[in-house]
């Protein structure tokens, strides 16, 4: 790993605390919240503003960042605390950070497949070896239908040729408005062996369509998160599959090396990763906190702010635990091997 790579680790990780603590700060200022401090990094403090009523801080350890509420962990008479807020006041401000996260896995998927274009049924031009250009289609032409299918999507195209049984297969086309009908070979694609004829696809840059599918690629990616996460509290996948900082750098590494497209890529991953770890309801985290929301109102008096901040106190021991627990692990796995 080189100075650079650290460098865009450490870039990327403050920009994703920056955003989900972001979110902790818009909304608390929103509800009318008081914030004392504002920061990106924890430790020693390398630089402050005091703007109003809140200090904005850059600390030295880029490990992480804090949004500093009035009377969020002790009592305060303040009106404007943490604690006087109404519930759904507390529970908006608590789910914020990892909302925000999720804005942003969307919208940097979104922005990926508006980078690379999102592949239509029109046609662009042929590969080398290509039995569509040989039958006569040409570029410019809309296919419409295989073996007098009708599809819709490039996806539709792929999966049909591939699931063709036999040698030939029929292509339907709308040249300026005239149906045209090809047959042809099939041939095979040299390195994964599926069935192709050649063809390649004409893309489309549509924002709102880029947004809709940044949405929908999140949504598959959590999904399978959530299922990795299942299968870690059942033990199906162990421990020693967790990564720590030391493993997110290294991914970053090896993203650089393909280009920023990747690099995107695992930031996308990374910040869905962490809206939906930190909405787990496992004391410190913000699941744990809006779970104590609701419990609280619930029982009413008979969980107090200290034994609260006990609880939490003891998750955060558990989470420095887990993290000394993942990065000595990748010191095995990254650097002394």
């Amino acid at each position: 790993m080189t100075i650079w790579t650290i460098i865009c680790a450490i870039i990327m990780f403050c920009i994703l605390v920056l955003v989900h603590e972001g979110g902790h700060f818009i909304a608390a200022k929103s509800v009318g919240v008081k914030v004392n401090e504002f920061a990106v990094g924890m430790g020693p403090v390398l630089l402050k503003k005091v703007r109003g009523e809140t200090q904005y801080s850059l600390r030295l350890f880029p490990i992480g960042g804090f949004c500093a509420m009035e009377g969020e962990d002790d009592q305060s008479e303040d009106e404007r605390s943490f604690g006087k807020r109404p519930l759904w006041a507390k529970a908006i401000i608590i789910v914020a950070g990892s909302f925000m996260n999720l804005v942003l896995a969307v919208i940097v998927m979104a922005g990926i497949i508006l980078y690379l274009g999102i592949p239509t049924t029109s046609i662009s031009g042929f590969s080398d070896v290509s039995p569509a250009e040989a039958a006569g289609i040409h570029t410019g032409d809309k296919i419409v239908s295989i073996q007098q299918q009708e599809v819709k999507s490039w996806t539709d195209i792929t999966e049909a040729i591939s699931a063709v049984q036999g040698e030939t297969v029929t292509i339907g086309v709308d040249r300026q408005g005239q149906q045209l009908n090809f047959t042809m070979d099939l041939t095979q694609e040299e390195d994964t062996g599926r069935k192709i004829i050649g063809i390649l696809p004409d893309v489309s840059r549509n924002p709102f369509t880029a947004l809709i599918k940044g949405a929908e690629a999140t949504k598959l990616l959590a999904v399978q998160m959530v299922e990795v996460i299942g299968q870690l509290v059942s033990g199906d996948v162990s421990t020693k599959e967790l990564t720590g900082p030391i493993g997110i750098t290294k991914a970053v590494s090896d993203s650089v090396k393909y280009g920023y497209v990747y690099v995107a890529n695992l930031a996308a991953l990374i910040s869905l990763n962490l809206a939906i770890v930190n909405m787990l309801p496992f004391p410190a985290l913000d699941g744990g906190r809006l779970l104590f929301l609701i419990i609280r109102k619930v029982t009413g008096r008979a969980i107090t702010d200290d034994m609260e901040a006990k609880v939490h106190f003891i998750g955060i021991m558990l989470l420095f635990a887990l993290m000394i627990y993942v990065t000595w692990q990748d010191i095995g796995r990254f650097i002394l091997n």
